[in-house]
């Protein structure tokens, strides 16, 4: 079995890495976390410090945030008189290449606490004062000693830091500013509106070349644009955070949520529906009401209080009851294609990845405790699957027990050793992620990387022994006629429907493959006169079906062949006479190739097989 320091005993599964435990969010120690983790990051780090000095440089009164390194560049937040231009953006790296330029070395300096606090609120500080405030609170509610603070100098410039940078400021390579953005004051919408400077800096001009070219390539692939330029979804401030899906966004949808449905049904689950709108007695009982209720919609009806349902977990648990369970009845799985609702705040909305309506594949699996380790791998075994549909490959994390967790601990340490027992039958690879588990359960997540090499949180299985079975009182007569508590998994395969398809939609560029597509042919009739013959073709496709569309608008055929290109169409198949005498098309393919003479069962089978077998 895989230790935990990622050493492999018995050839099983390995753990890849440990990624370390994350401060607190908003926390001082956050705040001070300069994401500087490695030799990239401490130089993505170190380019922030440099564009505060150019800042300080340009705006003299500039009151500082934070800086830390990020994935492909850094940020900094700034309180400024003015809200920056485009022109301020190119002054600001023109002062960073001179101080670039002038080599200064980093130099750490360590100043006792209460130098530090003088030294910054002398220069007017306020935000480092505010950081340095708290860890003095932290320390003083841990009776501890008063930190010694760290400073990082480089020329004139001096910033309160933990580090780590590179040498000097000339070892900093190629960088770009990108962009300005708004960002409260420790993420809290109570507190003032900063301006964050993000930029980018890598160790080649290559390197940087093709990170901007990833870039503007991710702009053009950005599913909102070619949500409207595709005519498959829109969103509309009526309902700010939800999609209204078109036709073609429709088909999409029943086409991801029709394979689901047959894969779980060759794997024995049962599709259950439950209501959109439920008791705050039902979220108190399960914890979401003390853990969750600030992303929840409250709805009062009658003097009581209810909640549009944010997850589908408690509401399984009212079918598990409504019979007496033997433990003949086990592995028990429900799916179901809930309707779910999340109070994000507006701010944080992003097209289909970030919603407030959305409906996810979910499933509750309730099993006996000998059967929980075969479950996960064949659940392993069912993402595994999934993602080859789409040509993607899992990559599985495995997040234990947080802080804030309910129940027994032994009961949590019992969980997460069914969970590297399934990881190791299954001869999988994962990464241990501590104290990053929900709160009432460990949890496999699965990432995926897309065609420009970004990384998506998508699938999640949950091993539960408690919030479900034990705060729902669920059981089963075991073969000595006593009651057991089942094991509850919680699990999604896309995840969200929204956030998969707008993925999936970047991953690519609306070219999607032949099965997946929403048409996924076009009959070009050349004249009016091969109008029905192309009907009557699209009826046999259709009868296999297949999502055809007959262009008979009175455009030339080079403007149909054209628009369907446009439209990312897989497959153009175009009549002419001689087509129509035969019974073949012409057919022209979204990659640039053409083939002459096809017959029109043959088009269909080879159309019907490629569905079937859901090529790439």
């Amino acid at each position: 079995m895989a230790g935990e320091d990622g050493s492999e005993q018995g050839g099983g599964a390995a753990v890849e890495e440990l990624i370390p435990e994350a401060p607190e969010r908003g926390s001082a120690d956050e705040l001070l976390d300069a994401g500087a983790h490695s030799e990239l990051d401490a130089m993505r780090h170190s380019t922030a410090h440099v564009m505060a000095e150019a800042v300080l440089d340009l705006f003299p009164g500039a009151r500082l945030g934070i800086g830390p390194a990020i994935e492909d560049g850094f940020y900094y937040d700034f309180d400024l008189p003015r809200p920056l231009t485009p022109d301020d953006l190119a002054a600001i790296e023109d002062r960073m290449r001179e101080s670039v330029a002038a080599d200064h070395p980093f130099v750490r300096r360590e100043i006792g606490f209460d130098d530090a606090r003088a030294l910054v609120e002398g220069r007017g500080q306020v935000y480092k004062v505010e950081i340095l405030d708290d860890l003095a609170t932290k320390a003083r509610l841990a009776d501890e000693p008063l930190p010694v603070t760290s400073f990082y100098e480089h020329g004139a410039f001096t910033d309160l830091c933990k580090g780590p940078h590179v040498a000097s400021t000339g070892r900093i390579g190629p960088f770009r500013l990108l962009a300005v953005a708004g960002a409260y004051w420790r993420g809290d919408q109570a507190r003032p509106m900063l301006q964050r400077i993000y930029g980018t800096v890598w160790p080649s001009d290559e390197e940087l070349e093709r990170y901007l070219w990833r870039r503007e390539e991710a702009r053009k692939r950005d599913h909102r644009r070619l949500g409207r330029e595709l005519d498959l979804f829109s969103f509309h401030d009526v309902s700010p955070g939800s999609a209204f899906w078109h036709p073609k966004g429709q088909r999409i949808w029943r086409t991801l949520e029709s394979a689901i449905r047959e894969s779980q049904a060759r794997r024995d689950y049962q599709e259950i529906a439950t209501p959109m709108v439920v008791s705050q007695r039902l979220w108190q009982q399960s914890g979401h009401w003390d853990n969750y209720a600030e992303n929840m919609f409250i709805v009062e009806s009658e003097g009581q209080l209810f909640s549009l349902k944010p997850m589908n977990c408690p509401e399984s648990t009212i079918i598990y009851r409504s019979h007496l369970r033997s433990y003949r009845d086990f592995p028990l799985r429900f799916s179901e294609f809930g309707r779910l609702h999340r109070n994000e705040l507006s701010g944080t909305l992003s097209g289909l990845t970030r919603v407030r309506h959305f409906v996810q594949d979910d499933a509750h699996v309730y099993v006996r405790p000998d059967q929980l380790a075969d479950e996960i791998e064949g659940l392993l075994g069912e993402i595994t699957e999934v993602y080859d549909w789409f040509g993607l490959d899992p990559r599985y994390t495995f997040a234990t027990k947080p802080d804030k967790a309910l129940g027994d601990p032994a009961v949590w340490e019992r969980a997460e050793g069914y969970i590297r027992e399934a990881f190791e039958r299954a001869g999988i690879a994962y990464t241990l992620k501590p104290k990053d588990g929900t709160f009432y359960a460990p949890k496999i997540d699965v990432q995926i990387e897309d065609a420009l090499g970004r990384s998506w949180q998508t699938a999640t299985i949950q091993v539960d022994l408690m919030m479900l079975p034990e705060r729902f009182d669920l059981t089963y007569i075991d073969e000595h006629g006593e009651p057991q508590r089942p094991i509850a998994i919680h699990r999604a395969i896309y995840g969200s429907l929204e956030r998969f398809i707008g993925i999936l939609v970047e991953h690519y560029a609306g070219a999607f493959p032949l099965w997946l597509a929403p048409v996924q042919a076009v009959i070009v009739p050349i004249a009016d006169r091969h109008v029905e013959p192309g009907r009557e073709l699209a009826a046999l496709l259709r009868g296999r079906g297949l999502q055809v569309e007959v262009d008979a608008s009175d455009s030339r055929m080079q403007n149909k062949i054209r628009l369907a290109q446009e439209q990312k169409v897989p497959y153009m198949l175009v009549l002419g006479d001689r087509e129509v005498e035969s019974r073949t098309v012409a057919l022209r393919a979204r990659s640039g190739t053409q083939e002459q003479g096809v017959g029109w069962e043959a088009i269909a089978d080879r159309l019907a097989r490629e569905v079937a077998e859901k090529a790439r």
